[in-house]
């Protein structure tokens, strides 16, 4: 037998469908008709940088700042999605919110959101943040921390596990790049 060559591969395009099996979902990087270069929106290049590279403030109330911290520890390890813990509010984008929300604490949670640079997103971690809990109609407690500052991502349970808080922050980053697809389709066609 004469040697044989192996047929070439010939790739199909791919087809991508959200929801369907392990496929990506689209991607905002468009081909362009030159070899090596890609174009896309400035706005969803920017959102991809915020959305894998948050950076939250930790605020911890009562049990569920337990469930917060294990998030971080080895088994589930945040990090893995761009998630690095930053104890300041003037570099933090993202506030986790993780407890019950008292009326005393309602000024120091309102100075660090406003502290906080721009853009920026809150998380409400557990019962008691996002509506009270079971203290709901008691004296001290502020029934929802969205009556304080605006909440992106509520997270239930009491306490939730730490795979819901990780569930909620993909929520977020889901958020995040979805703003930036709307923002960045009225900004092209207002121009």
């Amino acid at each position: 037998m004469p040697d044989q060559k192996p047929s070439p591969v010939v790739r199909a395009p791919l087809e991508v469908a959200v929801g369907r099996g392990n496929l990506h979902p689209p991607s905002l990087l468009q081909r362009s008709g030159l070899p090596g270069v890609v174009t896309a929106r400035s706005e969803e290049l920017f959102a991809l940088a915020r959305k894998n590279s948050l950076w939250p403030l930790t605020f911890g109330l009562a049990c569920c700042a337990i469930e917060m911290m294990s998030t971080y520890m080895a088994h589930h390890d945040l990090d893995r999605f761009g998630v690095v813990t930053w104890p300041s509010p003037r570099q933090s984008d993202v506030i986790i919110v993780a407890g019950t929300v008292v009326k005393k604490m309602a000024e120091p949670i309102k100075l660090l959101y406003e502290q906080m640079p721009e853009p920026k997103w809150v998380i409400a971690m557990g019962s008691c943040a996002t509506n009270g809990g079971p203290y709901y109609r008691s004296y001290s407690v502020v029934m929802g921390v969205d009556h304080i500052i605006p909440v992106d991502v509520y997270v239930p349970g009491c306490p939730p596990r730490p795979e819901a808080l990780m569930e909620g922050i993909l929520k977020l980053q889901e958020k995040i790049q979805q703003d930036a697809r709307h923002r960045g389709g009225a900004a092209s066609q207002t121009s």
